[in-house]
C-alpha cells in the first residue's frame, strides 16, 4: 500500500514537472519568435534607410561624405548572425569613411574657427572628388545588398 502510494505520488511529481518544462519551453520559444521578429523589423528598417540614403547620394541630395559616415555606421548596426567583412564588399565607400572620420563633427565643428572649418571643407572635398565615381558606382551594389537582405 505504501508503494502505491509513493508510486502515485511519484508519477504526480513527474507529472507536475513534465508539464511545468513544456511551459518553460513553450515560453522561451515565444521569446525566440519575438526577438527574431523585432530583429527583421531592425533589419528592414536599417536597409530601407541604408537605401534611402544611398539613392540621395546617387541624386547628389546627399553629400558623399556625410552618406558614407551613415551608411558605413549603418551598416555596421545591422543584426546579423554573422555579418559580411563590409570593408572587402564595398571597399570605395569604406576608404571614403576612413578618410573623412577623423574631421571634426557637432560641437567639435561648432568649437572650430571659421578659418579651421574652412580648411576641413576643403580638404573633405578634396576626398569626396579623389572617391566620387568609384563611390557612386558602389552605390547600386549596396542598394542591391540591402535588397538581399530583406
Amino acid at each position: 500500500m505504501y508503494w502505491t502510494l509513493a508510486l502515485i505520488v511519484g508519477a504526480l511529481i513527474i507529472l507536475g514537472l513534465g508539464f511545468y518544462a513544456g511551459r518553460l519551453l513553450y515560453l522561451l520559444k515565444q521569446q525566440n519568435q519575438r526577438q527574431q521578429k523585432a530583429r527583421n523589423a531592425r533589419i528592414e528598417n536599417i536597409t530601407d534607410s541604408i537605401q534611402l540614403i544611398s539613392k540621395a547620394m546617387e541624386q547628389q541630395q546627399c553629400e558623399l561624405s556625410e552618406g558614407a559616415i551613415r551608411i558605413c555606421n549603418l551598416l555596421n548596426a545591422l543584426p546579423l548572425s554573422s555579418p559580411p567583412d563590409y570593408r572587402t564588399q564595398f571597399p570605395h565607400i569604406h576608404a571614403l569613411y576612413i578618410e573623412i572620420s577623423g574631421f571634426a563633427i557637432l560641437e567639435a565643428r561648432q568649437k572650430l574657427t571659421k578659418a579651421e572649418r574652412r580648411k576641413q571643407d576643403n580638404a573633405r572635398e578634396q576626398i569626396e572628388s579623389e572617391h566620387e565615381s568609384k563611390v557612386l558606382k558602389e552605390l547600386p551594389l549596396i542598394q542591391a545588398y540591402c535588397e538581399e537582405l530583406r
